[in-house]
């Protein structure tokens, strides 16, 4: 008989959003509002607000995992998964419903989340490890190869508020990782280190998973949930939309980018450069007209239209492409580093004809100011490339992208 590791039954969490502005216009409405305050601050404390100011983060939700299956978790930005994390990890309770959970926790959410700021890189980890209950001999026989896995053997005896971002969470997914755990809680919060982390850190749920032990995964590296999931759920405003087969899952969330043309919405992106800088129309071009269906035999013209609220020094705007959840290639605005200046903007790329197969791709929008300023959009646009005309790429080509040549065979 199967046991599950995570049972959630009926959850909904129900987050105020804040209080209008008072306006006292007449001698009338003040005395109302001096009337009215002791009644209004009861309800406050009894958790009750009016129905205007309720957000519903979680509705109804209601899920369970196996031991030993790797869930992915997928949906667009607000759509609840990172508080259906706080709940699993008991970072907040929900408003309604129930969440049982067997074994050992570890969870990586936030970078810096269960790490002491003021402590070193060995305490930290040491500490991590008497929070889920395990004996220090348990810890220190895990020590060295958690420490070889973050690659911060030079600085584990310094404290972790001197750490960059990027040395922050490989530290604390190595501890997630390799300590004794039964279920592992991971955000996309993976984003932080670099490519080379990334690919090591997805190997190593694998391995995790492969062991026996419980892996929820929220990202939006749709690649990384194909490979390492068994099982996908959707989440959309708080609901539960799908749970079932990965490619099935994906299929429906890809459903959900917004066509070239179309608005791109704003809570696709995250990042310190977010009320700064705003993406907000992907066009498409080909011969001068606007087309919604590329033909992948033409060149491509792709126009990417925003607003930057400042000026910028030094600004880096790039596209990606993404097919079937894999990187494919970014391509910048700029050949060089360049100035962003304030107010309406129109970036144009251009990119030569059958380099694209036909079929679908994704589209992610990245910005980088300078250190610590940045912003990243995932799927924020879906690319559809016709396949009634498909050129060398639907001849002999095969992969993902058809690369430009020329070949050439002489005798020996």
């Amino acid at each position: 008989m199967t046991t599950n590791a995570i049972e959630a039954e009926g959850l909904w969490k129900e987050y105020a959003i804040g209080l209008p502005d008072a306006r006292y216009d007449t001698f009338y409405d003040v005395v109302t509002s001096w009337i009215t305050a002791p009644v209004q601050r009861l309800r406050s404390f009894a958790g009750r607000t009016a129905e205007s100011e309720r957000f519903w983060a979680l509705r109804d939700l209601q899920f369970k995992v196996a031991e030993g299956e790797v869930l992915g978790v997928i949906g667009r930005n607000g759509a609840g998964k990172s508080t259906l994390l706080k709940i699993l990890t008991r970072i907040t309770a929900p408003t309604r419903g129930r969440i049982t959970m067997r074994g050992r926790v570890a969870s990586l959410l936030e970078v810096g989340t269960g790490f002491h700021p003021e402590l070193s890189g060995r305490e930290n980890i040491f500490l991590n490890g008497a929070i889920m209950g395990m004996m220090r001999r348990e810890v220190q026989q895990k020590f060295d190869e958690i420490v070889a896995f973050a690659e911060v053997e030079k600085f584990i005896d310094t404290p972790v508020k001197r750490y960059s971002s990027g040395m922050y969470v490989r530290l604390a997914f190595a501890v997630a990782s390799h300590l004794e755990a039964d279920v592992l809680l991971v955000d996309e919060v993976l984003a932080v280190g670099d490519a080379a982390f990334q690919r090591k850190s997805i190997s190593r749920m694998g391995d995790v998973a492969r062991r026996g032990r419980t892996v929820l995964f929220v990202s939006h590296n749709l690649g990384a949930i194909r490979n390492l999931c068994s099982r996908a759920v959707v989440l959309e405003q708080g609901r539960l939309m799908f749970d079932g087969e990965v490619r099935e899952g994906l299929a429906l969330y890809e459903k959900s980018f917004a066509a070239p043309g179309a608005e791109i919405d704003e809570t696709r992106f995250q990042g310190t450069l977010g009320g700064r800088l705003r993406i907000e129309e992907l066009v498409c071009r080909q011969r001068g007209e606007i087309v919604t269906v590329i033909d992948p035999l033409m060149e491509l013209e792709l126009e990417l239209r925003g607003t930057s609220l400042e000026l910028f020094p030094v600004l880096d705007l790039k596209i990606s492409f993404f097919r079937d959840g894999t990187f494919i290639a970014s391509c910048h605005d700029t050949a060089r580093e360049a100035a962003m200046q304030e107010g309406p903007f129109i970036s144009r790329i251009v990119i030569p004809g059958d380099v694209f197969r036909p079929g679908r791709y994704s589209v992610g929008v990245g910005a980088v100011a300078s250190i610590g300023l940045w912003m990243w959009g995932a799927d924020v646009a879906a690319l559809d490339f016709s396949d009634e005309r498909g050129g060398r790429s639907a001849g002999r080509v095969e992969g993902l992208i058809a690369i430009p040549h020329r070949g050439e065979r002489v005798r020996g």
